[in-house]
Formats: structure tokens, sequence, C-alpha cells
């Protein structure tokens, strides 16, 4: 018979840091529905300098504004794409000084842990006009060393390393690692435009947004204090914890799948470069099973200096990765409606139970449309915004759910 633990005291946080990270919770979400408008309406290139667009904090609002600027060699100005890329950039930049505020006042306990947020992010900082420099090399030690600070501070402040015993009870480790998660997000935003949106980078990317949203969706919920205590609580976060590793792969495919320009791989008579006439589901190019080559499909790294904008990969590897995201989709919808069954049967949890079902379901359905309707802009946004809400609803379960 398992012996019960006590549940965790209430975090000693400032009495507003859960409003603070209510706001950064749906503001993550924003930037990850905007950012895969700007990524899925081929604008992610459009400012190629970073952070600034064609040397503008802003954005140019005519080609004629910056046919001077040594961006324009790169990459001709478009009016219509510029915008998005730009404003992305900012709405992160807002997000990225939520998240300093709130790991400043999850450290304020801990010794010498507000210094220690802050001597990080000022070398963080310190990076960005070393790299508009051209200094990369010092700019990325400077920013690996700002980086390290975090994760050594979030290490011990979680009991690790030789934390002290009677540490205050506080969100510092959980705060310190989301500032650096979104120091990394920013590093690869900035790769996603520089290394020419090579796929393991843009993959990386949306990975990264998520699992911002899933810390930040974590932190709100424990400094709202809103436990559910349930006497099965430990065999439901096993089932929990199965459905975010299946979401997690399966949204890493997916990522794959629009980094590489395979969502519209299986149109019927074969994949072209043009899009096709119709799309094929649940078949693929006609065929149960196409000719696939799921070795080139999945090559991870293609060395540097290649603009993937468009996809370099034949039919038959994108025909893979198409084919590897519709059948994981399965494991991974079987694994979520597994989950809402038994959440289902304890009282108190039928409601989360039923949002679980629901937003499987309407995934797999925009999934199915996105296929059928060969990729309209309005239903490929919401399947990235569909994913972002079904981690939403286990993240906010496995920090709330409380052994009696």
């Amino acid at each position: 018979m398992d012996t019960p633990h006590p549940a965790p005291s209430r975090p000693q946080v400032y009495r507003h840091f859960h409003r603070i990270a209510w706001l950064a919770v749906a503001l993550t979400f924003g930037v990850i529905v905007f950012g895969a408008f700007v990524r899925l309406s081929d604008a992610g290139l459009s400012c190629p300098d970073w952070p600034t667009c064609y040397g503008r904090a802003a954005w140019p609002q005519a080609a004629q504004d910056v046919s001077d600027h040594a961006a324009s060699a790169i990459r001709p100005f478009e009016t219509a794409k510029a915008w998005r890329e730009q404003v992305h950039r900012h709405l992160a930049a807002t997000l990225g000084v939520l998240v300093l505020v709130l790991a400043l006042l999850a450290a304020r306990r801990r010794r010498f842990g507000v210094a220690t947020v802050l001597v990080a992010s000022a070398l963080v900082a310190a990076a960005i006009p070393l790299y508009m420099r051209g200094q990369v090399l010092p700019a990325l030690l400077v920013a690996g060393l700002g980086e390290a600070l975090l994760l050594v501070a979030a290490l011990r402040w979680s009991g690790i390393g030789g934390a002290r015993a009677g540490a205050p009870a506080d969100l510092a480790n959980v705060a310190a690692l989301t500032l650096a998660v979104v120091i990394f997000q920013a590093l690869l935003g900035k790769w996603t435009v520089t290394m020419l949106l090579k796929p393991v980078i843009v993959m990386g990317h949306l990975l990264g947004g998520m699992l911002t949203f899933s810390l930040l969706a974590w932190m709100a919920w424990r400094a709202t204090h809103l436990p559910l205590v349930h006497a099965d609580a430990a065999q439901l976060r096993r089932w929990l914890l199965a459905g975010v590793a299946a979401l997690g792969v399966q949204i890493a495919l997916g990522g794959w799948v629009s980094a590489n320009y395979a969502a519209l791989a299986c149109g019927a008579g074969g994949w072209t470069t043009a899009q096709p006439h119709y799309a094929d589901f649940p078949k693929c190019v006609g065929q149960w099973w196409p000719t696939t080559d799921f070795r080139e499909g999945f090559v991870l790294w293609r060395g540097v200096g290649v603009d993937y904008e468009g996809g370099v990969l034949d039919g038959a590897s994108r025909i893979a990765i198409q084919m590897a995201h519709r059948l994981f989709a399965i494991v991974a919808a079987a694994m979520l409606l597994a989950a809402s069954w038994r959440l289902a049967r304890m009282p108190g949890l039928r409601g989360w139970a039923l949002a679980l079902a629901l937003l499987t379901l309407a995934q797999v359905l925009l999934g199915v449309l996105n296929v059928k309707l060969s990729l309209p802009l309005p239903v490929a946004v919401m399947h990235n915004g569909g994913a972002a809400l079904l981690l939403f609803v286990l993240v906010s379960l496995l920090a709330r759910l409380r052994r009696p």
C-alpha cells in the first residue's frame, strides 16, 4: 500500500505573481498562433536580418525605403509580409520581458537569486549588439554563459547540486528554467532566419514555444493554488504524462511536416512542385502505402547555406514524412482519448475529460481538413492552436492533481 505524501504548501511568491503568469500564458498562446500564421503564410524570411527588419526596429513601409540596405541584396522587400515577421518578433520580445519579471519575482527569496537572474539577462542582452556588429562567435559565447547561469540556478533551486535544506517553497526553479528556454527560443528565431528555414531549427522553434507555454501554464496554476485532490492522482498522472509524451512526438512530426513542406505530399497523381489538383485521404497518391523514403525524409542536418523555403526533398521523402505524421496521429489520438476515458471515471474531472476528448477529435478533424482542402491558412493555423490547447489541458491537470 502506498504511503500518502503530504501536499506541497502554497508557493511563497509575490501576491500578483499568478496574474502576471496568466498574462504570460495568454501572450504565449498568441505568439504560438501568430507564429504559425507567419510560417504558413511564407513570411518567415521576410526580414532577412535580425533583430531588425531591413535595419529598422519596426519595419519599412515601402521598397524604396530599404533599397540601400545590405539586407536588400539577400531578399527583396515584401510589404505584405515584413510586418508579420517583425510583429511576431515584438510579441516574443514582450513575452521575454514578462518571463524576466516572473523570474525576478520568484528568485527574490533565494540567496543571490535576483543578482543571478540580472547578470544572466545582462549577458544575453550584451550578446545582441555583438551579433549585430558581426561578432557571431563572441556573441554566442556570451549568450551561452548567460544561459548556463540560469540552468545552474534552476538545478540548485530544484534541490539538485547542493541546495540547502529548508530552502523556500517557491517557483524560482521553474521561472529560471522558463527564462532560459525563452532566451534559447530567441536564438532559434534568429537561426530560423540566418539558416534559411533549416527544418530542424524550425521544428525546434515550434517545440520550444510549446515548452514555454507548458512551463508558464504550470507556474500559473501552481501560483494560483487550486489543487484537485484525488486518491488515484498518482495513476492519473501516469496517464497524463503518457499523453504529453505522445502529443509531444506528434507536435514534433507536425513541425517536421511543415518545415519540409510535406503537408500536400499526398496529392492525387503524385507529388509535384506545384500544388496538387486535389489532396488524397485516407489514401496517399491513390495508394494505401505509396513509395516512401524514410531515410532521406528524416535527415536532421544537411549542412548550412541551403535555402529551405519551398523545401528541398523529393516526393518519396515528403510522402514518408506525411505518412509518419498520419500514422502517429492514430497513436496520439488513442492515447489522449484513453486518458480522457480514465478522467471521466473520476468525480470532479468529467469536465476536463470532455474538454480533452473534444479537443482531440477537433484536432483530428482539422488535420484531415488540412489535407482535403489543400492547406487553407485559417485551418492550418487552428491546427497549431489546437495542439497548444491540448497541451494546456494536460499540463493543467498535471499541475493541479494532488494525492490526499
